[in-house]
């Protein structure tokens, strides 16, 4: 250390990578000897350009911090390792026809780790062609797909150990036992979960012995999952898994899916019931006649009605949906199925002016129903049409 820093006091040191300063006020009036890698402020002869040095050399740091954390952002994080976020599961205008008839019609959309993300739309409307192109079931007539980076046509053996899938309707024979199916299962592929803890965690573990035809409608669907589910995979695909089934069940189902969501297990969801979308994906897309018409998150997709509440009402005698659009506190009417279903962006005001307006036209209120809008308005108003089972 050079004489003159004999005695000093407060000094401080700051490093960027580079070069290393020291900040300070000394005592003594010794000069500082060349090569001194110190620069120090004396408090006899205070130097402003000096400090005027040091506090840029502080924003200098600060903005190499900030470039370091938006670095960081930009990255995503995945069961605790810094990876980038590559999309699991990509679509680029998907296409399937059956003979004349075009199943689907030039779909995109992609899929994240660890997402849940759902297919809602009505039955034929293309989402089980779509599933089973993406698990290799059938071959695409257009477009491209990739899952976990594999082409499901070209690499279909590599996939099989990346997917789990259960279909609409799986059909084991009545003989087999609960323990042989999924031990069956476990045999086909390279890595595989142990099959009595699957059997615990899904309640089938009593049932184990039982026969496939002794089970009811919902311990088979359990017993599907857990066969979905022995590879470990990276991808799991659930083709309608609540369909036909009694509410209690389906809750079952939902307890399940809600489980492996919390697991960060990415799953591939189709369904025609505007609850389950709602209550288990993370984004969803809206699949009607072969076509994506809509995708984003539940919240984001409701947003597209607006700030507005839905009032169905049924009517004694039709009347024109123009008349109601022109009602105060109405933003838009449509007819669907006989009913008559309002926005409002006003409730109260707009069922005092409609019912002023029936009273005029002489018509009667039959029924009224007020709800804030769902997947099932986003819907309407996409298609002018009901989700039906």
């Amino acid at each position: 250390m050079p004489a003159s820093s004999t005695g000093a006091a407060g000094r401080r040191v700051w490093r960027n990578g580079l070069q290393r300063h020291s900040v300070g006020f000394v005592a003594s009036k010794a000069p500082a000897q060349e090569g001194d890698r110190y620069t120090s402020f004396e408090s006899s002869t205070f130097n402003f350009e000096q400090l005027f040095s040091f506090f840029r050399l502080l924003l200098d740091l600060k903005l190499i911090t900030e470039n370091l954390e938006l670095r960081v952002a930009n990255l995503g994080y995945h069961r605790g390792f810094l990876t980038m976020t590559n999309p699991v599961l990509q679509v680029e205008n998907l296409v399937k026809r059956y003979g004349e008839v075009e199943a689907v019609r030039g779909v995109s959309f992609s899929v994240e780790e660890g997402e849940v993300f759902g297919l809602l739309g009505p039955n034929g409307a293309g989402k089980t062609s779509t599933i089973e192109v993406l698990e290799g079931l059938r071959v695409a007539d257009g477009g491209r797909a990739t899952v976990c980076g594999l082409d499901p046509q070209r690499n279909p053996n590599e996939l099989k150990n990346e997917i789990g899938a259960v279909l609409q309707a799986t059909s084991l024979p009545d003989k087999l036992r609960v323990s042989e199916a999924i031990r069956l299962f476990a045999g086909f592929y390279k890595r595989t979960r142990n099959p009595n803890e699957l059997l615990r965690r899904f309640g089938l573990a009593e049932k184990r012995h039982s026969f496939y035809n002794q089970l009811s409608g919902g311990q088979k669907q359990r017993l599907a999952l857990a066969m979905a589910l022995v590879n470990d995979p990276r991808v799991l695909f659930l083709d309608e898994p609540t369909a036909g089934l009694d509410p209690q069940v389906r809750r079952e189902i939902y307890t399940i899916i809600e489980e492996l969501k919390r697991e960060k297990k990415t799953i591939v969801l189709t369904t025609h019931y505007i609850e389950e979308a709602e209550k288990l994906c993370d984004r969803v897309a809206i699949i009607d006649h072969g076509k994506l018409i809509a995708s984003g998150t539940p919240r984001e997709l409701k947003q597209r009605s607006g700030d507005t509440t839905r009032v169905e009402v049924r009517l004694a005698k039709p009347t024109a949906k123009e008349s109601l659009c022109k009602l105060d506190g109405v933003a838009d009417a449509l007819e669907v199925d006989g009913a008559y279903v309002l926005h409002c962006q006003r409730t109260a005001p707009a069922i005092v002016a409609l019912v002023k307006y029936l009273e005029a036209q002489g018509n009667e209120l039959v029924s009224l129903e007020i709800a804030t809008p769902s997947l099932e308005d986003v819907f309407i108003e996409l298609t002018g049409r009901r989700l039906r089972d």
